[in-house]
């Protein structure tokens, strides 16, 4: 009869498993996360219109909104395809700071106590904490160009 796996042994599998599979599941949610969240722009089904409306309020929300939702589309499509993975990151760094604007100019709407009890669209907001970090472990798992080449 073979030996029985040790506490060790497992313990190693499941970290080499899990450091194969996380990358690519972090990667492939956060492409799901921006295609969906803004697929529903352009079709008005998304909740965060009433919000963005108010935020940026500067720009024709009938232009603005369904040209946020194809940025969020074109990130999420971006990190789904490897070659261009460098691209969505950008455009995710150029997009997210646009995204705690309420705080600063809906203080109302995101908080019912202000810094620390969130209302849901103030939660909706500071969630995008996760998706920065996350954006910030797929972009520093990339290659960098000067080495692709060796």
């Amino acid at each position: 009869m073979g030996q029985r796996p040790n506490i060790k042994e497992i313990d190693r599998f499941l970290i080499d498993t899990l450091n194969r599979l996380s990358l690519p599941a972090l990667r492939i949610s956060l492409g799901i996360i921006f295609i969906w969240f803004g697929a529903l722009k352009p079709f008005g089904d998304s909740p965060a219109v009433d919000v963005i409306t108010k935020t940026v309020y500067w720009f024709d929300p009938d232009i603005f909104i369904p040209i946020l939702g194809v940025w969020e589309m074109a990130i999420g499509l971006c990190l789904l395809y490897t070659p261009l993975i460098r691209a969505g990151l950008f455009l995710l760094a150029l997009q997210m700071p646009g995204t705690f604007l309420p705080l600063i100019i809906l203080p109302e709407v995101c908080f019912i106590d202000i810094p620390f009890n969130l209302t849901l669209e103030g939660q909706y907001i500071v969630k995008n904490l996760v998706l920065i970090g996350a954006a910030i472990v797929v972009g520093s798992r990339l290659v960098p160009l000067a080495e692709k080449s060796k």
